[in-house]
């Protein structure tokens, strides 16, 4: 067991690595009661599917989790993301909701059903654990060190840092579309009352970035979960509006996801200016400008303003390896 001593410590503020907004976090004395064991501990429910590795791993306990916290990493609309560091050194995320609005039992069948499907994709972020108490509900996901694709691209806009080279960019799009194909292909569509073959928040932030430039999807069917709450906006006030007024959609619809994709292309691509023939992006080199012209076609036609204009996945994946031949 982790000391006492750790408990006693306020969580530091950590790293922006979610693309989040920042916040001090105040998350562990939230939930003191379970720290000092005035309230009994409970146990997270585990997943357990073909190709993870729990069998052997320790139950986690909510004190666990709570007294592992080293920082907040960011917070959304649904809800706040720290960094844990849990018994035998395991770095893990937790998401934590604001406010979930559904009953314990059809949280635990929702939760499940999602990440029964998501655990079997390479491009969507595992789900570890999952806890609903009555005044804390959360799932445990793997942790990505290189945080999420907003903070590498906002990174290089507002720190200095070295802009993402054009193969990386190109490289993190396909695993996107394939995270998306891989959602939209699901069948049947739909379980009950939940929507299996739609994401519903398709964004930079929700793109983690593995250490060779690969990427995973997060918060597959989070938005089914809980309501988004107001978030004080703290840690982007300096990021510029994007231009051309693309903002996410939030109707939960596979049209959504596709123009959400096409407004996550556009970042990826710098937002250049579509108003010019001779497009500049200053990632390329050599003859990568055609291939980047053609992710800004694809981008265009994904935030078409109709729907039945935009393209369905496949096209779009169909596009994207056409052009890396």
């Amino acid at each position: 067991m982790l000391s006492h001593s750790r408990a006693l410590v306020k969580a530091r503020r950590g790293p922006q690595t979610t693309g989040e907004s920042s916040l001090p976090s105040s998350s562990i004395f939230e939930y003191e009661d379970f720290l000092f064991g005035y309230i009994k501990d409970i146990p997270l429910i585990s997943f357990n599917y073909a190709g993870m590795n729990n069998e052997n791993e320790e139950e986690m306990t909510l004190r666990q989790v709570l007294r592992a916290s080293v920082g907040v990493m960011g917070e959304s609309p649904l809800g706040m993301t720290e960094k844990v560091v849990l018994l035998g050194g395991k770095i893990s995320a937790v998401k934590r909701f604001k406010r979930v609005v559904i009953r314990k039992n059809e949280f635990g069948r929702r939760i499940e059903r999602l990440a029964n499907i998501g655990n079997q994709s390479h491009y969507l972020v595992p789900l570890t654990a999952y806890l609903y108490a009555k005044r804390i509900k959360f799932v445990v996901t793997h942790y990505y060190p290189m945080g999420t694709l907003a903070h590498l691209l906002s990174g290089a806009k507002e720190e200095g840092h070295t802009a993402l080279e054009w193969k990386h960019r190109y490289r993190i799009i396909l695993c996107i579309a394939r995270a998306i194909e891989f959602i939209h292909s699901q069948n049947p569509p739909r379980d009950k009352n939940l929507k299996l073959n739609v994401h519903g928040n398709i964004k930079t932030s929700n793109v983690m970035i593995n250490i060779d430039f690969t990427a995973r999807l997060s918060d597959y069917g989070f938005v089914q979960l809980a309501e988004q709450a107001a978030v004080e906006d703290t840690g982007q006030a300096e990021v510029p509006a994007p231009p051309l007024g693309l903002v996410y959609k939030e109707k939960l619809s596979q049209e959504s996801d596709i123009y959400n994709f096409g407004v996550v292309l556009m970042d990826i691509l710098g937002w250049p200016d579509v108003e010019r023939s001779d497009h500049v992006f200053e990632f390329c080199v050599g003859g990568e400008e055609k291939q980047a012209s053609n992710v800004l076609e694809i981008a265009l036609r994904c935030t078409n303003s109709l729907l039945d204009a935009r393209p369905t996945i496949n096209q779009i994946l169909s596009w994207l390896e056409d052009s890396v031949k």
